[in-house]
Formats: structure tokens, sequence, C-alpha cells
């Protein structure tokens, strides 16, 4: 009993072993082996990227985009799949794209992509197609071969533009880079990169969105809130439709606005209200710009003329992009007046260690109102009586 007991077991572990790439054994889940196979050919595909080789990524599959991606100075570049929905010898992956650009990037931009598979008779797979995912926004490359500029502190990569545009653009986020740091300090990077869509609808498509969300936004900045210094990396990504009817001055306001957002990103989390957010990029925009409030703050300043002073500092759906766009500007200017007259009244030190205890509370509730009594030395009550007495007499 005991031999045959023996020679049972491993007829059984044989067996196993002969069917667990397609059934399985002891009831555990099937050893996909196509995903093994997908997933080596994307480490394929990915090695010849960052290696410049395009006879192998050719191997891998189609070419399309290869030649897009040979101006970005790149650190990483991997694949990893999340799923595979075969059928016969085609096949859909979903992939996380996982990248760094070289000399910018502490931690990795990741974004979902759907890929195209073939199975050819020798049973080898092929990429046919990689697009974002759904709901995902394109990378600058899906949109066209793109150029890179590198300035003193800064990367500008752009689609359909000429290299004297990116020169440009280059310059202002070189001066807009110390600028933020001597408002803010030297705990970040002290670097951006800046992208460069063609049009309108190439910004929408980076972001995902429709172009109605952004027409008439100059600039904005993405990246993650709240994941300190190994956050994933920020972009700051220009509309050039309304960056192009800016003066030299406003451009130089954008650029700085939006690359205080990258120097901030790290100290601010759920916790920080859009007022404080944007309204400290503000501040630092316009800071040394010498602007007359009056002229920063066009559209408060005629509210405040007809006696409209607003009740209480803007709320988060203030800043809507699809909203009204007059009263969108109010809340940027309300929330730029709330950061100088605390920089004024307060010192430019304080308002950064203010931004910081709000960025490090555990929550939106008691977040403003706690760094208030805590580094201001005030309560929100007194705060927003005060600022509505500012507003006025900068603006009357």
């Amino acid at each position: 009993m005991a031999g045959r007991t023996r020679v049972s077991q491993a007829a059984v572990a044989a067996l196993c072993l002969l069917l667990a790439a397609l059934v399985g054994c002891g009831g555990g889940p099937a050893v996909d082996a196509a995903r093994a196979e997908v997933q080596s050919l994307l480490d394929r595909r990915a090695e010849a990227v960052l290696a410049r080789d395009a006879a192998a990524y050719a191997r891998t599959g189609t070419r399309d985009g290869f030649d897009n991606l040979r101006a970005v100075p790149l650190a990483d570049w991997s694949y990893r799949l999340t799923e595979l929905d075969r059928t016969g010898d085609r096949a859909t992956a979903a992939a996380d794209l996982s990248y760094r650009v070289a000399g910018h990037d502490r931690s990795p931009v990741v974004t979902a992509r759907t890929l195209s598979l073939s199975r050819d008779r020798d049973g080898h797979w092929s990429v046919e197609s990689d697009r974002p995912a759904e709901k995902s926004g394109q990378q600058l490359w899906d949109q066209g071969r793109a150029q890179a500029v590198r300035g003193e502190r800064s990367l500008v990569l752009g689609v359909g533009q000429s290299e004297r545009a990116l020169r440009d653009y280059a310059e202002l986020a070189d001066r807009a880079v110390p600028a933020v740091t001597d408002a803010w300090g030297t705990e970040w990077a002290r670097s951006v990169v800046v992208l460069v869509p063609e049009t309108l609808e190439g910004m929408a498509g980076l972001l995902g969105s429709p172009p109605s969300s952004y027409r008439g936004i100059a600039a904005v900045t993405t990246g993650a809130t709240g994941g300190g210094p190994r956050a994933p990396a920020d972009r700051v990504i220009v509309n050039p439709d309304a960056f192009g009817l800016l003066g030299d001055s406003g451009r130089q306001v954008v650029l700085t606005h939006e690359t205080a957002h990258v120097a901030t990103r790290a100290h601010t989390s759920a916790a920080t209200p859009l007022w404080l957010s944007e309204g400290y990029a503000d501040w630092v925009g316009y800071r040394g710009a010498g602007r007359d409030p009056a002229e920063a703050a066009p559209e408060l300043a005629l509210a405040v003329g007809r006696g409209e002073v607003p009740d209480a500092l803007p709320e988060d759906d203030d800043f809507g992009f699809t909203g009204d766009a007059d009263g969108l500007a109010r809340a940027y200017e309300s929330s730029w007046l709330a950061c100088r007259m605390i920089a004024d009244r307060w010192g430019e030190e304080r308002l950064g260690a203010f931004y910081r205890a709000v960025g490090a509370h555990e929550g939106r509730e008691g977040a403003v109102e706690d760094a208030m009594r805590g580094v201001l030395g005030i309560t929100p009550e007194e705060f927003t009586l005060q600022w509505r007495d500012f507003v006025r007499g900068a603006l009357r």
C-alpha cells in the first residue's frame, strides 16, 4: 500500500507539472504563460527605447512612436502588465508605463496604456499599437515628434513648435526658478519641465479633458499632492493659444506661478484649500513684478468699486475652469491679496510657514484654522475681517 501510494503521488505530481500552464492543479489558478511572454516582450521594448535601438524596437512590433521619443532624455522607461485579455492569437494588454526624464525627475511619471497585440505562427507576440488607456491623458510624443530645448534650470519639450519658441519658454522658466527659490526656499528640485503642445486641443489631450475646460487658461501644472519629496514628477503644460496672447510680463508671471506649484507640491495636500495654493503661486508670480494691485486684480477692483467686497475667502468650487470667467478671476485675485496680506503683515517667512503648516495637517477640517492660530496668532474670523479691509484699501 505504501509503495502504491508513493507511485500515485508521483503520477499526480507529474501530471500537475504537465498541465499546470493550461488547467492548474489542486484547485489553484492556472499559470498564464501568455502573461509572462507579453511582459517579456514589453521589457524588451522598454530596453530598446532606453538604448535608442530602432532595430530592437522594431523586433517587438510597430515602430510607431519610436522616432517621436528620440529627443526626450530618458533615465528610466518600463512597463508593468496589469491585465491581459486574450482571444486566440490576438490580445489587448493594459499596462502601467513608468518613466523618468533624466536630470529632472526624482520619481517617475506613471501612466496607464492600452496595447494591442498579435501572435505569429511561431508563437511570438508583437505590439501592434500602444495608446493611452481610456480616461488617461496622452503623453507629448503621442501627438508627434517631440523637440527638446535645455535651459540652465529647465527642460522644454514641444511638438509643432519652432526652436526659437521653445528657447523663449526656457528663458522664462530659467528666470522663474530662482524667483521661486528666493520666495519659497531651496527645499525643492530647483528645475522645471515645461511641455508645449501645438494647440489648445493638444494641451487638453495631455490632460485627458475636453478643450473647453482650458480655453483661456495659459498654463497648468500637473502632479500628485501629498506625496512628499517622492511625489510623482510635475509638468508645467502650456496652452500656446492663450499663452501667445500675453505680453512679456504676463508670460513671466504665468511661468513663475506654475513653477511655484512645482516647488510647493511636496507640501501641498488634501488639507490645502485652493485659495491658499493658487494665492501663494500668484503671490510668488507677482512678487517683484511691480504690479499695482488694481492692475493685477482688475475684476476684483471693479467689484470693490461697486461696493461688492467679498464676504469670505474663495471656496474650491470657485476655481472651476468651466464656470464664470469673471468669477474665476475674482477668486484668484482674492486669494492673491490674502497671501499678500500675510506677507505684508506677518512677513514672507511666516507666509511660507503658514503654507507648510496647512499642508502638514492630517485633513482639511481645521487645517487653516489651526495654522492661523499657531503660525499667525489670529482666528479665522479676525483674519477674514482684516483681509476684507486689506482688499478695500488695496483696490480703493
